[in-house]
């Protein structure tokens, strides 16, 4: 079996939309994609509505925390996605090409539970899809 392909999930804090995906990757595309999420701007705390929204989706959220895109900016990544329109405008030069897209998401940080629930939902519906797509990963069984 082939190793799982490399994505990096990039916005402004790393408090929200960025970490949500990195989990909806992990989960929905297991042993395919391994995902890592990281800000521009690291937020000190990921947001409580985002690991509720997680958390009632059933999906882990132990141990997820802010990351600085520098602790990560040397690694070698299948794909580079940015979901907010910060993000895409700061996106660094990596120190190798690395394909990337931008698919955009709303914010939900400091907004009521619904709001994560619908992003996350959204990143479930777009962002999975376009990432097994641009990997050329195949249709979902």
């Amino acid at each position: 079996m082939n190793a799982p392909k490399s994505v990096l999930v990039l916005c402004t804090g790393n408090s929200c939309r960025s970490q949500m995906a990195e989990v909806l990757l992990n989960h929905d595309l297991a042993g395919l994609v391994h995902a890592s999420s990281a800000g521009i701007s690291p937020q000190p705390k990921v947001a409580d509505g985002a690991i509720e929204a997680l958390r009632l989706a059933g999906l882990p959220t132990q141990g997820l925390v802010p990351k600085d895109l520098d602790t990560l900016i040397d690694r070698d990544f299948d794909l580079v996605v940015t979901v907010c329109d910060n993000a895409k405008e700061a996106c660094p030069v990596f120190p190798r090409p690395v394909p990337s897209m931008h698919l955009p998401f709303h914010d939900p940080h400091g907004e009521p539970l619904d709001s994560f629930l619908r992003v996350r939902d959204d990143i479930r519906a777009r962002l999975v899809p376009a990432v097994r797509k641009a990997l050329g990963l195949g249709a979902a069984s």
